[in-house]
């Protein structure tokens, strides 16, 4: 890897900064240069926001990108707008417990994760951010899942039950990625 870019994307109040931030953060951890630069639209709870983080192994030239190489979408109205934009040899990764389509580009690859229905057999709605984020670092391997269950641990850590339940969306998600790709990693 020299440079991975990554778009997390969807309507206010999904989590949708957080798990960016948390990505961020794990790239910080792990000695890489990081950049994490938020979007919000007119209103921030319901409202569109979406954050790119960038991850290098070198200084990042500039954090604004248009076409990154993931893109993480929540909401049907965050994948029409952002899944055109991805670079050929991408990948998308679908929240299905909301988006009932899938894309027809055959240049990148998808993985499909019911992330609401995961956070919420878990006990947490509020939690489908934490899987998206699961299946990513598992289809990419740009941080070590180690690293982002340390720093869930240290940012999201109020009590032990939300730590545990947080570890379990995040490998629900992992292992899905994983299935979906059938041991095959995603271009990096």
């Amino acid at each position: 890897m020299s440079q991975y870019e990554v778009t997390f994307a969807g309507f206010g109040g999904q989590g949708i900064m957080t798990a960016g931030q948390l990505l961020a953060y794990a790239g910080i951890e792990e000695g890489k240069q990081v950049a994490w630069i938020p979007s919000y639209g007119p209103e921030m709870r319901g409202g569109t926001a979406y954050c790119t983080v960038v991850i290098s192994d070198h200084r990042i030239g500039s954090p604004i990108i248009s076409n990154p190489r993931c893109a993480c979408v929540f909401n049907r109205p965050s994948f029409d707008k952002f899944t055109p934009r991805i670079k050929p040899g991408g990948l998308v990764i679908i929240n299905s417990s909301l988006i009932n389509v899938t894309t027809d580009r055959t240049d990148i690859d998808r993985i499909l994760i019911p992330a609401n229905d995961i956070a919420i057999k878990a006990g947490n709605p509020k939690a489908a951010n934490v899987a998206v984020l699961g299946a990513f670092v598992a289809a990419t391997r740009i941080v070590k899942l180690e690293t982002v269950k340390q720093v869930i641990k240290e940012k999201m850590a109020r009590k032990k039950s939300m730590l545990e339940m947080n570890y379990r969306v995040l490998e629900e998600g992992r292992k899905l990625a994983m299935d979906s790709l059938k041991g095959r990693k995603v271009k990096v």
